[in-house]
C-alpha cells in the first residue's frame, strides 16, 4: 500500500527503460523522416510505409534480446498456454491482439507526424488518465491519493498545454 515503499526489479525496469527510450527515438526519428520523405513522391514514403520499415527494423533489432532471454523458457510456456487455453485459441488471440496493437500504433505514428510529438505526448498522457478514472468508475474502485494526485496534475497540465497552444504568438519587434 501507499508509503511503504515498492520492491522493483531492476532488470524489469531497465528493460523498460530501454524500451520507452527506443519508443521515443521511434517516434522522433519517424516524424522527421516522414516529413523529408513527404516530398519526395517517387519514394512512396508516407507515414505508414515509414511506420511499417521501422517495425521491421525494430524487430530485427529485439530478435537478438528474445533469444538470448526467452528462448530457454520458450517451449515450456508455450505448452503451458496450450494446456490452460488450447491451441486454437491462443493463436487466434496473438494473431488479433498482434494486428490491433499494429493497427493502434500505426493510427498513432500517422497521428504523431500529422500534429507533432509534444501534442500528441500530452494527448497520449490524457488518455492514460482518462482510462484510469473510466475504469475507477466503470470497476467502482476508490482511488488511492497517489492516483488522484498524479490523475489532477495530469489533467491540469493537459489542460494548461491546450490553453498554451492556443495562444498566438507575441510580434516580433521590429529592428531599426
Amino acid at each position: 500500500k501507499e508509503g511503504k515503499g515498492v520492491d522493483i526489479n531492476i532488470t524489469a525496469f531497465l528493460y523498460a527503460s530501454m524500451a520507452n527510450m527506443a519508443a521515443a527515438l521511434k517516434g522522433k526519428l519517424g516524424s522527421s523522416i516522414t516529413k523529408a520523405l513527404k516530398g519526395d513522391k517517387s519514394k512512396n514514403m508516407d507515414a505508414a510505409n515509414v511506420y511499417a520499415v521501422m517495425n521491421i527494423i525494430s524487430f530485427c533489432c529485439s530478435v537478438p534480446f528474445v533469444v538470448v532471454n526467452e528462448l530457454p523458457t520458450l517451449q515450456v510456456e508455450w505448452d503451458k498456454a496450450v494446456e490452460a487455453h488450447g491451441s486454437k485459441d491462443l493463436m487466434t488471440n496473438l494473431v488479433v491482439s498482434g494486428f490491433m496493437f499494429y493497427i493502434y500504433n500505426e493510427f498513432a505514428f500517422a497521428f504523431t507526424a500529422h500534429v507533432g510529438s509534444v501534442t500528441s505526448s500530452v494527448l497520449n498522457t490524457a488518455k492514460r488518465v482518462i482510462i484510469i478514472v473510466v475504469s475507477s468508475i466503470v470497476f467502482q474502485e476508490a482511488m488511492e491519493r497517489n492516483t488522484v494526485l498524479g490523475s489532477a496534475i495530469a489533467i491540469c497540465g493537459t489542460f494548461a498545454y491546450s490553453l498554451a497552444s492556443k495562444k498566438k504568438p507575441a510580434p516580433k519587434a521590429k529592428t531599426s
